[in-house]
């Protein structure tokens, strides 16, 4: 797809006013060239990622936790993508949640089912994300069955590093469920001018062919084992076939290129995903924090540049032609309050290795301004006052690089809009205003929950992006329907369903597990800007996607062909091979539009519907249960063959005997007719009855005949005399006829008995003529 230029001066926004210069939207409907066609004879499309750093096909990589989330706020294991329902193993793809860059970890974590065993009986503490188990100091009763985390009492401050959250009682969910009713704006911010974003993940693109994200992750042993040679170094590394030796010597710099190839996949995914995003209207994208695995790591940890600063850069000059903001949000480790020096240590640097990633994007002046760092105050620590004041001492011994991008945001735990606004116009720090968590922690003495009383503050909030010269952004998510209590409303919502009060020209972002379709969502539902360029998917089918081509298995020809009856059955033989031919011809799809929804643009999916975006699951009925004493029989396929022909061989025999039965049951009927007629004093030879010499019916059909023979009579000589010249003549007729071929050896046909008849036997009539001497 040709690239898109735009002016230089439609890129930089002024410093001085907070409504965006609307960028022009790209031409959505250019007409595209002909997609080339191939055969089957030219074989797979070749992949643009390789296995090494695909998820779907390497163990060794995993889906960031944070990446999967609605934001880094979230605290429900359930707030991330529904991996099972999309079609992915959530333990496998997901690594452990307690392996942060920030945590103090041994060289080789847990395996996941131990820390799932270790679970209990234990003291959990999760501030955020992630979770941490620590001993219980004093001993408590025999635990009681543990519930949703409907049951978890928050106290008024509660410490991240605390030891755990106290179990809900009765009175918490009645005053929760007794709390006055938020009062809500009734104002909209429309014509819509600003810019919608989402955080760190496009679904869509992610479960394309090949997966297009910028998450990809692995756990510490990982790193570790592949600092060990393949077994095989010529061939590729496979998930069974050919591993790292662990016998033989480790190399730090193998494990080092290891990391180093899923970063460097994570970048040159950025492009694609920014491209992708302004195709559809969205403008707006926080990168993952976890796009470099371990780089902050105190032991594991390295610098971006050089070894990645080309991809970024790339990533930097698409963002600027496109108009598109970057940022970034920490996670809950990277705490300036904290009483602990390794806390602190681990905060700085990690900081740092973020403001190291917007730097080599290097991006345009004002861009530049934009690409801030989103952080939270972190605990309370049992006391705010200490905790403030810590903050404040850290902040100065920031690096400046560090300082000009820093931003707070106030949380759903501990910091209301009240208590941060104040450090954030004494430090010059930009403030976030979160509207989900502002609805959770306020203060009641001077604002009450909703939208509507803390419009009252905009001006305040805004100054302080003013002042530095940024594009200011604020933060919308929404509780889930059922939530009761504060910590149940923590929670987010898949989508969202209005706007927030906001200026119209604001930067938002949109907090959801379902990432890019929540944006969707609310260009759908308010008529955005974009809203009328993607469209429905196509439940499980996807046609912006290079899959490779199977071959059918060619049938083995009959041994005897049908017959062609007549021209028109020859053209439509023709023609379906014809057409068989032309349904394994396939569009090759450009390296640029792969992924892109294709000319529809189908890449919506309703909610709760993520599955569509994988194939449809092949479900395996499972065999029904054979009788007690009766044993499975597998033949093989010569036992078939054999069984087949045996079976054959009995059908002939057993049409054969049928066949001599019935005739020998037509014989026995005629012997019957010759020999039981009686005959009458007068008459001079023996008539037969009319028919005599044909087949009845019960002997066709292999029967004997249970009728008696009629006797002639004195009156009816004259008519059996005609009917026996009939008779005859009829013999003579029948003679004539030609028998078929191979049927003349010997006068009668192989295989056949010899036909007697009874008209051809000799008769006596010696007796009649004694009679008519006496």
């Amino acid at each position: 797809m040709p690239k898109r230029k735009r002016p230089s001066t439609a890129t930089e926004r002024s410093a001085q006013s907070t409504i965006p210069i609307l960028l022009p939207s790209p031409k959505l409907h250019e007409p595209q060239s002909l997609h080339p066609i191939r055969s089957v004879s030219q074989g797979r499309v070749s992949q643009s990622a390789t296995d090494s750093v695909n998820p779907d096909k390497n163990p060794n990589v995993l889906d960031a936790p944070e990446a999967l989330r609605a934001s880094p706020d979230a605290v429900e294991n359930d707030e991330r993508m529904n991996l099972e329902e999309a079609g992915m193993d959530d333990d496998e793809q997901v690594k452990e949640e307690d392996e942060s860059p920030l945590s103090e970890l041994s060289d080789v974590p847990k395996p996941l089912k131990a820390k799932k065993e270790a679970l209990k009986g234990k003291a959990t503490r999760s501030s955020k994300k992630n979770v941490k188990v620590e001993k219980s100091e004093t001993v408590a009763p025999a635990p009681k069955p543990r519930k949703e985390a409907t049951n978890v009492k928050e106290p008024q401050f509660l410490d991240p590093e605390g030891e755990g959250d106290e179990e809900a009682d009765e009175e918490e969910i009645q005053a929760a469920l007794s709390r006055p009713p938020p009062v809500n704006h009734d104002y909209l911010p429309l014509p819509w001018k600003g810019r919608l974003g989402y955080a760190c993940l496009c679904t869509y693109l992610r479960f394309s062919n090949p997966p297009v994200f910028s998450s990809r992750t692995c756990r510490i042993a990982s790193i570790l084992e592949n600092r060990h040679p393949l077994s095989n170094p010529n061939e590729p590394p496979h998930a069974t076939k050919n591993r790292p030796d662990k016998e033989q010597p480790a190399n730090i710099e193998r494990g080092q290129a290891f990391v180093e190839s899923l970063g460097k996949a994570n970048a040159k995914d950025i492009a694609k995903m920014l491209r992708w995003n302004d195709r559809y209207g969205i403008k707006f994208l926080r990168l993952s924090s976890e796009m470099f695995p371990f780089a902050s790591h105190p032991d594991y940890g390295y610098k971006l540049a050089p070894f990645v600063s080309e991809e970024l850069a790339e990533a930097g000059r698409v963002a600027a032609v496109l108009g598109h903001r970057l940022t970034t949000h920490p996670g809950q480790y990277t705490q300036l309050g904290s009483p602990r020096k390794s806390v602190i240590d681990n905060a700085i640097r990690d900081l740092d290795y973020h403001a190291e990633l917007l730097d080599l994007l290097k991006l345009p002046p004002q861009q530049d301004r934009d690409a801030v760092m989103i952080l939270h105050l972190g605990g309370v620590f049992g006391d705010k006052e200490a905790a403030l004041n810590r903050f404040r001492e850290n902040y100065v011994k920031l690096p400046e690089n560090v300082k000009k991008r820093l931003v707070l945001e106030n949380d759903d735990v501990s910091w209301s809009v009240h208590e941060l606004l104040p450090l954030c116009e004494e430090l010059n720090i930009p403030m976030v205003l979160d509207f989900h968590h502002h609805n959770i922690i306020f203060d009641a003495d001077q604002i009450r929950e909703g939208t509507r009383d803390i419009v009252d503050l905009f001006p305040r909030i805004l100054a302080t992006w003013k002042r530095k010269g940024i594009t200011p952004k604020m933060h919308y998510s929404e509780p889930t329907p059922s939530a009761i209590t504060a910590r149940q409303r923590r929670k987010h919502n898949p989508r969202v369903a209005t706007l927030p009060p906001c200026p119209p020209d604001m930067d938002l972002m949109i907090e959801a597990k379902d990432k890019e379709q929540a944006v969707f969502e609310l260009m759908r539902t308010f008529k955005l800007p974009g809203y009328d360029t993607f469209n429905d998917m196509i439940p499980h089918v996807r046609k912006d996607d290079n899959k490779p081509i199977r071959i059918p298995k060619k049938k083995t020809p009959k041994k005897k062909a049908r017959k062609v009856e007549d021209e028109d059955d020859e053209l439509a033989t023709a023609d379906g091979a014809i057409g068989t031919a032309e349904d394994t011809i396939q569009a090759i799809i450009p390296e640029g539009e792969i992924g892109m929804g294709g000319p529809e643009g189908r890449v919506y999916w309703p909610p709760g519907m993520e599955h569509w975006l994988r194939p449809v699951k092949k479900i395996i009925k499972p065999k029904e249960p054979k009788a007690e004493g009766e044993a499975e029989k597998k033949l093989t396929p010569a036992q078939k063959k054999k069984a087949a022909a045996n079976a054959a061989k009995e059908g002939a025999k057993a049409e054969e005997e049928a066949h001599t039965n019935g005739i020998k049951a037509e014989e026995d009927v005629v012997n019957v007719k010759a020999t039981s007629t009686p005959v009458r004093e007068n008459v001079k030879a023996p008539v037969k009855p009319k028919g005599n010499g044909r087949k009845s019916a019960a002997s066709r059909k292999g029967g004997k005949s249970t009728k008696n023979i009629k006797t002639p009579s004195m009156t009816d000589e004259g008519d059996e005399e005609e009917a026996l010249m009939s008779d005859l003549d009829d013999e003579k007729e029948e003679n004539k006829k030609p028998l078929p071929k191979g049927a003349r050896t010997g006068g009668v046909a192989k295989g056949t008995v010899k036909r007697q008849s009874g008209r051809a036997k000799k008769i006596s009539y010696a007796e009649a003529e004694d009679d008519d001497n006496e």
